[in-house]
């Protein structure tokens, strides 16, 4: 008993401490498994990264050698430290153009994907409105953008909203198609089992149809994205008033092939950077698919 009763405070004090070092090494876990995980992407980035960046680091080297060797005049062809000293001269304005651009873009690629894949979804359920619209959707696809452009102008005014429209109509049918086919890509099983259980409609798009789609819907914006891009700066291009498009116009009217060379890295930039993201997303959200495996 007094053996019991002389243990007893030595025990009652132990628990903060024991407390206090499960805690520091649950933090130090915590952030051994963070540098794990980010150590982790890092590496997978690298590895995805570096054959193109050795590719364009070569062609770059050719095309400054080409340059030089030949004596091409800088308004022909510039070489590529000229482009990178029109860019560094000003960067500010390259990155402000870019900005106005990329929202350009995007607000048009959310415009026309999203539509489109509402669309989709109305027109994957019948086959009879699908063939009611479709040929209306392929006459949008067939349509010559510049053809259009200044009209849409005329309609809406030297604002944002032709630019929004013009890449929301560029970026409209290979969302529509894909939708369609990837909303009616489900397991014929997987849906009789739906039946079976008395699933309402909406349940079967939400459960069974739009998972079965999202490899589609991903191949869509792989498309979408770089034409959103070339559908905002011909907006741009032709209303002259802002972006990467107002550049373009700028340095043709000066001569200025380092700055106009310069617009059209800002623009592959955007272009590269959306496609890198929408790859990542790409690939966390279809980590059970085939499509993503080899990553």
């Amino acid at each position: 008993m007094t053996a019991s009763r002389t243990a007893t405070p030595a025990t009652d004090s132990a628990p903060p401490q024991a407390a206090g070092a499960l805690g520091r090494a649950a933090t130090v876990g915590e952030l051994s498994r963070s540098g794990g995980r980010v150590a982790t992407w890092l590496r997978a980035g690298l590895r995805v990264a570096w054959p193109p960046v050795l590719v364009a680091v070569l062609a770059l080297a050719a095309w400054e050698a080409w340059i030089r060797v030949r004596g091409v005049p800088e308004y022909l062809a510039p070489s590529p430290s000229a482009v990178a000293d029109a860019l560094a001269a000003d960067p500010t304005r390259f990155v402000g153009a870019g900005a106005v651009s990329l929202q350009h873009a995007l607000g048009g690629l959310v415009l026309g994907a999203g539509g489109a894949f509402a669309l989709g979804a109305v027109m994957a359920h019948s086959h009879r409105l699908e063939r009611a619209l479709y040929p209306f959707a392929l006459m949008v696809k067939v349509t010559p953008i510049v053809a259009i452009a200044p009209l849409l102008i005329i309609w809406f005014g030297f604002g944002d909203t032709p630019k929004y429209v013009v890449a929301a109509l560029i970026t409209f049918f290979p969302m529509l198609v894909n939708a369609v086919t990837g909303l009616r890509s489900f397991d014929p099983a997987a849906h009789d089992y739906f039946r079976a259980m008395d699933a309402s409609r909406w349940q079967v798009l939400v459960l069974l149809r739009l998972p079965a789609s999202l490899p589609y819907v991903f191949a869509a914006l792989r498309i979408s994205v770089p034409l959103a891009l070339i559908g905002a700066v011909v907006a741009e291009w032709m209303s002259a008033d802002s972006g990467v498009g107002q550049l373009i116009v700028i340095a043709h009217g000066d001569f200025d092939t380092p700055a106009l060379f310069g617009a059209v890295v800002v623009l592959a930039a955007i272009g590269v950077a959306l496609t890198g993201a929408l790859a990542l997303v790409e690939r966390r959200l279809l980590s059970w698919h085939e499509s993503v495996r080899e990553w």
